[in-house]
């Protein structure tokens, strides 16, 4: 029986005792408070003042004071905002290498309250034992100054140490919690989708394609420069062994040799056809994709046909809607549009709801409860953190975050929609993108309905057929079908959703009429045809659901890594 691990003797108490008999819990998997327990209590921490506590995390700034005889550091640890102001005497280690910014640490002390009326703070750290320290070896590369998202784009590393990347890792923490929390506690059942797939759910393309054709092809090509083919001449020759082998087991056979002498001669024989098959198989071999009538030969690649990256789970999370009535995907989706816009990336996440048994109101039902749900979540879990977004970013962040969790959204078809701006338009509105019933929206529009028009979030339903996607439900009018946008202030379309076409005939004639092959879809088409279901989904842009909480202008800077045309670091 292996020894049993014991975990070394803890010299703090598992909790610390505040003064009024509360505690702040030590953490779990760690021998130190968090930051957030201390400074994130209604009294700022004061109560637990003479209270000796270990803290671990990474000075944002520090002097040393008193001629050297003590330095002040402000240190975080990433679970708030909030610094914690630690006071470390001389005599515990050399100073000169804890103010540096960027240094880690971990120390030991007493919380204190600081002197009256000197430091904003309500509770400080006076220490009594450095532990440890990551000192920083050079220069730190994020200088004291203020410091542009676009610059911190370059030092994806080191920019979630920033105040703001900190703020927004939290914030969408928060988010994808509130995401699970909202359809679990509905019912809805998690579903992992495929990252790999074979079908285009959006029709448009522009998808990443996934092959190890090209990395074969390059191996082959060097092979073939090192170990030149087989000419026909060699082929011919090795034909000519395999004939003599042949004949010479016949020849054995005849003359009624041992077996032993045959079985040997048979071996030869073998082993002469394989290095035929080898010479035969090499002569074939040429530099450049592989081709068959005139197209790539996809059948060598690595799943035996075309594959991508997905757009959507869409598709694939509606097989389970079809079996178990209400389940969600929240992943990474990819698109290969070269746009540099700050509206696109070429990898960002999608949270997809699929129910079975509901329709379009359903739908818009759904879709507004959740966006509610987020922004209460946010103000309820995240208030610290919205109040550095609408400190740096966006004033108004928190009031619309209000505005959306507590009003009723806008409910209004395309076709009125489009009167309303045709309006406008004659009212002296101008648009850059010209207004007409048949065309998408524009953001620009978007955003005049939400902001201007209705100063609320609206859902505009009943799109025209031929600006969406083949599964959106065909409308009795034939003109239009069930889909639906969410539209939010800042930010414009928010959610995509629609009823989807349940009906046989409808759906194989929509794919027909969009130009699309049959053969990637059949599995789809199953759906409608063994135990067809009314069912309607939403996709939510989980980076614009961001945008939209904190007030940051550019989708690169809500992400952790982002990737875009000609960047993808780390």
């Amino acid at each position: 029986m292996a020894d049993e691990i014991v975990p070394p003797a803890n010299e703090l108490a598992a909790v610390a005792l505040g003064n009024d008999g509360s505690t702040v819990k030590r953490a779990e998997f760690s021998n130190r408070v968090l930051i957030k327990s201390i400074l994130g209590r209604p009294d700022g921490g004061a109560t637990l003042a003479g209270q000796k506590v270990r803290i671990g995390g990474w000075v944002k700034s520090g002097r040393e004071q008193g001629k050297g005889a003590f330095a002040f550091l402000a240190v975080n640890d990433g679970s708030c905002p909030a610094n914690l102001q630690v006071m470390v005497d001389s005599s515990l280690y050399d100073l000169s290498k804890l103010v540096a910014t960027g240094t880690c640490v971990t120390v030991e002390g007493v919380l204190k309250l600081p002197p009256e009326g000197k430091d904003k703070q309500m509770i400080e750290l006076s220490v009594e034992k450095v532990i440890d320290v990551g000192t920083v070896e050079a220069k730190y590369p994020l200088p004291k100054t203020k410091l542009t998202l676009e610059f911190l784009r370059d030092m994806l590393h080191l920019r979630p140490r920033t105040n703001s990347i900190s703020a927004i890792a939290r914030i969408r923490n928060a988010l994808a919690f509130a995401t699970h929390s909202f359809f679990q506690e509905h019912s809805f059942l998690y579903v992992h989708t495929p990252i790999i797939t074979t079908s285009d759910c959006e029709g448009a393309g522009e998808m990443f394609q996934v092959t190890t054709l090209i990395n074969h092809t390059e191996q082959v090509e060097k092979d073939l420069i090192v170990n030149p083919p087989p000419t026909e001449a060699d082929v011919e020759a090795a034909r000519l062994i395999v004939k003599e082998k042949g004949a010479a087991v016949a020849q054995l056979k005849a003359a009624d040799a041992s077996k032993q002498e045959i079985k040997a001669s048979v071996d030869e024989l073998t082993i002469a056809k394989a290095n035929l098959a080898q010479v035969e198989e090499r002569s074939k071999l040429k530099p450049g994709l592989p081709k068959k009538d005139g197209k790539i030969d996809y059948s060598n690649d690595f799943f035996s046909r075309q594959a991508f990256l997905t757009v959507s789970g869409q598709l694939q999370v509606e097989t389970y809607a079809c079996a178990l009535s209400s389940v969600y995907t929240f992943g990474p989706t990819f698109r290969a549009e070269n746009s540099h816009t700050t509206r696109h990336l070429a990898e960002f996440w999608m949270v997809e709801p699929e129910i079975a048994f509901a329709d379009l109101q359903d739908d818009m039902n759904c879709a507004e409860a959740y966006v509610k749900y987020m922004c209460k979540w946010l103000l309820e879990k995240c208030y610290d953190d919205m109040e550095l977004m609408a400190k740096n970013f966006d004033r108004g962040c928190i009031e619309r975050l209000q505005l959306v969790a507590s009003t009723p959204f806008g409910r209004i078809t395309y076709t009125e929609a489009v009167e309303l701006l045709e309006r406008a338009v004659a009212e002296g509105k101008k648009f850059e993108n010209k207004v007409e019933w048949g065309v998408d929206l524009a953001s620009e529009h978007e955003r005049y309905l939400t902001e201007v028009m209705f100063q609320k979030p609206v859902i505009v339903y009943n799109y025209p057929k031929g600006i969406k996607a083949f599964y959106m439900r065909l409308n009795d009018d034939g003109k239009t079908v069930a889909a639906m946008d969410v539209l939010v202030p800042k930010v414009g379309e928010l959610i995509g959703g629609s009823q989807r076409e349940e009906r046989y005939d409808v759906i194989t004639q929509r794919i027909k009429e969009m130009g699309l092959p049959i053969e990637p879809y059949k599995w789809y088409i199953d759906l409608r045809r063994y135990g067809t279901v009314k069912h309607c989904g939403f996709g939510l842009g989980f980076e614009r659901m961001i945008l939209f909480a904190t007030g940051i202008d550019n989708i690169r800077d809500v992400i952790p890594f982002p990737r875009y045309p000609g960047k993808a670091d780390l």
